[in-house]
């Protein structure tokens, strides 16, 4: 099985810092309990950066299992609460390399 690594770099208003926090982690949460395909979904602020950003790394099964993340409630709900709040958002699909 081929699993799907999504990266996410979000840059946020400073002001939202706290909220995004909070919202973000209870997603992340949801993710890994509600979702079968969901292997990993870590939360991470890179060391330096004093608020408003933050890098998501997610493991999938594969494609199907990221798509079905991306319709579930808990994804839809974050989406919405946090329209605003996003200044930039990079994202970076990643494989494992086969040795």
């Amino acid at each position: 099985m081929s699993r799907l690594v999504i990266l996410v770099d979000f840059k946020v208003r400073p002001a939202d810092h706290e909220k995004f926090a909070r919202l973000i982690t209870e997603n992340a949460a949801a993710s890994v309990k509600n979702e079968p395909g969901c292997r990993q979904f870590d939360v991470l602020i890179p060391e330096g950066i004093a608020t408003g950003q933050f890098v998501l790394y997610e493991i999938y099964d594969d494609q199907a299992a990221f798509d079905a993340h991306l319709k579930s409630q808990h994804f839809k709900a974050f989406d919405a609460a946090t329209v605003g709040m996003v200044v930039d958002r990079k994202i970076s699909r990643l494989n494992f390399a086969k040795s």
